[in-house]
């Protein structure tokens, strides 16, 4: 595994010069580039079932304020709303910013829970790294391709109640650091999202059965010190594919690398 370099702790005016230009890149990438975006919402899809995960809205976390939970539903809310029932075609791709868009608080978005450099922070649409968590893992079960995934460079807090693998998740901010999944099969798939009193729902459908069966490992954990004296956090996610004459092959979905920001030891 890789050895980690302490992050460069770039100063505000810098950190907003790159939001800028990189959110004005994903725009052109947008309105000019060569990609066909899903955008169709069908409530009347039908379809098999691929897959269904579910995960806890509210969490207490240390040194979080709950009114951030609370406000995250209410983010994922409205985010959901942008997604819920979109069909991805065959050749197309699916973005969780291209569909949502900007998270404002004219929007009804809340000030909800971020990192910022490896540190707690608040900020408007805050907590919807929950939703991009799920798409993650529910697309992983899946023949689709995950053409763009990004991961925190940092591990904030420990595993409490974890129901999946370290890094089976995908982070989001505005609009440059997004998800997105591509359809290179002859099938239509739909994404469902929603909502109940405690927790983010989501289900995968295709319009024809999908013939194969999915399953998801990780592989090489490791917690190792680095030279400069703190710790780092690495693994893979694996995809394994079954086929109906119980055939494998397996597919490299991501390599993590996070730097801790607790301790590694369990205490006395």
């Amino acid at each position: 595994m890789q050895e980690i370099e302490l992050p460069l702790v770039r100063n505000d005016l810098r950190r907003k010069a790159g939001r800028f230009y990189y959110v004005f890149l994903r725009k052109l990438d947008w309105y000019f580039g060569k990609k066909k975006w899903a955008t169709k919402s069908d409530s009347a899809f039908g379809g098999f079932k691929v897959f269904k995960h579910s995960s806890v809205i509210l969490r207490q976390l240390k040194d979080v304020e709950m009114y951030l939970q609370e406000n995250k539903r209410t983010n994922l809310k409205i985010a959901v709303s942008h997604l819920n029932n979109i069909v991805i075609l065959p050749g197309e791709t699916f973005s969780v910013w291209k569909l949502v868009g900007k998270p404002t608080k004219r929007k009804g978005y809340l000030t909800g829970l971020i990192l910022n450099q490896g540190r707690i922070d608040k900020g408007t649409g805050g907590g919807l790294c929950q939703l991009g968590n799920l798409l993650f893992w529910i697309f992983a079960h899946s023949p689709l391709t995950i053409t763009e995934r990004h991961r925190h460079g940092f591990d904030v807090f420990p595993d409490t109640n974890r129901s999946v693998p370290f890094g089976a998740g995908a982070t989001l901010s505005y609009n440059y650091i997004d998800f997105q999944v591509r359809n290179d099969t002859e099938n239509a798939f739909q994404i469902k999202l929603w909502l109940d009193e405690t927790m983010l729902n989501g289900e995968l459908l295709s319009k024809e059965a999908v013939k194969c069966t999915y399953r998801v490992e990780e592989r090489n954990h490791l917690i190792k010190q680095q030279k400069w004296g703190g710790y780092s956090r690495h693994n893979q996610i694996f995809r394994v594919e079954t086929d109906f004459c119980g055939q494998e092959s397996e597919t490299l979905l991501v390599e993590n690398h996070a730097l801790l920001m607790y301790s590694p030891f369990l205490k006395q």
